[in-house]
């Protein structure tokens, strides 16, 4: 289609003020169209779970499975560490001491015992990890830019939001969509100290360019209309002289334009960033840290609309430290010898420091969509990159990719149960091996979206996953 502009009324300084408003430090007009789904894409057939979202936490440097979910009480003390198991409410299921209100919920999730994958590194393993692939490509995408292509909001928020930023140990591809394109990357809120978390915050994503009032930016929305009744009144022909409708790619334009506006010069999608709406006792029950701050922003998003949020676990900064980085997971070498003890201490790289605030924390976000009747459409993850070493060594455990645990809970996951298991040490998975790809398609199968479903470029060449779903996972319903 070929609009002259020469022959609408405006000026050439009215068409670039009208072009302003895609200037937005998002592009949020191109962001907002690549959430429209094609048609028929990706749905399971019979489900009902299209509305379903997705909290995803990772654990960025990976988590012990011996010290947290999978203890080893008859292992060698080298291995088994200083912590005791305790009982939970799921018969034959133990976890570590140091997470007793996860304990108490334990009939809200699944514990599974037996992922596995084969790359040890930062970079790697993350890519493996968030990926659902064992080899990814350079350019696989996230799963959060997967799950927005296919299921993205149907409201007037962004399908993808990631919580905190991964330090430089890693690529950051999860800033990106991938093949996918830049239009299903996250939007990103927080970044090391600036978060949640600290009085000072103020999430400003939505913020016009600087000099631009929302007085400028709602005139660039009636020039867009003025703009779109124009060249629907005008005899517009293409060269083969036919005449040809403007109606509808004008008014899919300024959809999506007028829906960017409304985000920037409205108040419901700032509110749903904004946790000092909540009562101190909220606050407090999640835990005023990074980690518990940012799984309450991530319930209220998800209440708000948001298809899926991704939260970076930082637990934050143990008294008397300074700012190292984010990878509060990453228990082992100089770095956590720094930290008042290494991996069984209370600094920033213990496991008496990160244990209790996931403990605090993720229990009290299933509890709280639990309460708010969410829980059954929202699938909370909680995940590393890989697990830890069984033998404690280098002022910890060191990277282990071959055995380690996930908690899944909401949305399609059977609650109350566990599924695999590791040996003796927590070293090798005993039985049903979790691959990345059938952990993929188990997530993908819990949203009600076929993990089959073909991405790409030219919607054929990629499929969201490779793997087969696992069915004793998921609930008869």
């Amino acid at each position: 289609m070929t609009v002259n502009l020469l022959h609408l009324p405006f000026s050439r300084r009215q068409l670039l003020q009208v072009g302003g408003i895609s200037s937005l430090g998002l592009s949020l007009p191109a962001l907002l169209k690549a959430g429209v789904p094609r048609a028929g894409q990706g749905g399971l057939a019979g489900t009902q779970n299209s509305e379903r979202s997705c909290l995803f936490i990772v654990q960025y440097g990976g988590a012990s499975q011996i010290d947290s979910f999978d203890p080893k009480r008859l292992a060698p003390e080298d291995v088994r560490g200083p912590y005791q198991p305790i009982s939970t409410r799921t018969p034959g299921l133990q976890i570590c001491e140091l997470l007793p209100q996860l304990a108490m919920q334990s009939d809200k999730f699944t514990v599974i015992r037996s992922m596995t994958h084969g790359n040890g590194g930062h970079d790697g393993g993350m890519h493996v990890a968030m990926t659902g692939h064992s080899v990814p490509k350079v350019d696989t995408p996230y799963f959060g830019s997967v799950v927005s292509r296919i299921r993205p909001s149907t409201r007037n928020m962004p399908s993808y939001v990631w919580l905190q930023n991964l330090a430089g140990d890693v690529e950051p591809r999860y800033l990106k969509g991938g093949f996918l394109g830049s239009a299903y990357s996250p939007l990103r809120v927080g970044n090391d100290l600036d978060n949640p978390s600290v009085p000072e915050f103020r999430f400003s994503a939505f913020d016009p360019p600087a000099g631009t009032s929302t007085e400028k930016l709602l005139l660039r929305k009636e020039l867009l209309q003025r703009l779109e009744c124009s060249a629907h009144s005008a005899d517009l022909r293409n060269r083969s002289g036919v005449l040809r409708s403007t109606k509808e790619p004008f008014a899919e334009f300024s959809r999506f334009q007028e829906k960017a506006v409304d985000l920037v010069t409205g108040t419901e999608a700032r509110a749903a960033f904004d946790v000092t709406r909540e009562s101190d006792k909220v606050r407090d029950r999640y835990g005023r840290h990074p980690l518990g701050q940012n799984l309450l922003m991530a319930r209220r998003l998800i209440e708000a609309g948001v298809r899926l949020v991704s939260v970076t676990a930082w637990c934050g900064i143990a008294e008397g430290e300074k700012f190292t980085n984010v990878q509060t997971w990453d228990m082992h070498g100089p770095g956590a010898a720094a930290h008042l003890g290494s991996i069984f201490g209370t600094g920033s790289y213990g496991l008496g420091f990160a244990l209790p605030r996931i403990d605090q924390s993720v229990s009290a976000l299933l509890e709280d969509l639990d309460d708010r009747g969410l829980l059954e459409s929202t699938l909370v993850v909680l995940v590393g990159e890989f697990g830890r070493s069984p033998k404690v060594s280098n002022q910890g455990r060191d990277h282990w990719p071959a055995c380690y645990s996930a908690l899944v809970a909401g949305a399609g996951i059977r609650p109350g149960t566990f599924y695999g298991s590791s040996d003796l040490h927590g070293a090798y998975v005993r039985e049903n091996p979790v691959s990345p790809e059938d952990f993929s398609a188990t997530l993908y199968r819990a949203l009600g979206i076929d993990p089959g479903t073909r991405l790409g470029l030219d919607g054929f060449t990629h499929p969201a996953s490779t793997g087969q779903s696992i069915e004793e996972l998921l609930s008869a319903k």
